[in-house]
């Protein structure tokens, strides 16, 4: 019979699962950016005189896998990826912290 887990663990296996995601975010990341990096490269260095670089086929796989890169991020970070669920409450606190030691300073 398997043992039913205590919360503490059931915590720590929903935040390992997240750090997971986390971590294969940034690794799609990092692929994005050296592959794409390398691609543009090559595509520069290969132009023959009086070829055009700045146009959409240059550009089109960085363009297309960055789409695929945000809809990763929304789906690791969700929908509060830019300022989280309790963004605003920090940022009142946090300014709250700074008026009271600017005041303090001058006391």
């Amino acid at each position: 019979m398997e043992r039913l887990k205590t919360p503490d663990e059931i915590r720590l296996d929903r935040i390992t699962k997240k750090v997971q995601k986390i971590k294969g975010f940034y690794k799609h990341l990092a692929a994005y950016i050296i592959i794409n990096v390398a691609l543009i490269a090559i595509q520069f260095f290969k132009l023959d005189k009086g070829e055009v670089f700045f146009e959409f086929s240059t550009f089109s796989t960085a363009f297309f896998w960055g789409i695929g890169l945000l809809f990763h991020a929304f789906n690791v970070f969700g929908k509060n990826m830019f300022f989280g669920e309790d963004w605003e409450e920090k940022k009142i606190n946090e300014l709250m912290n700074q008026n009271q030691n600017q005041n303090r300073k001058w006391e």
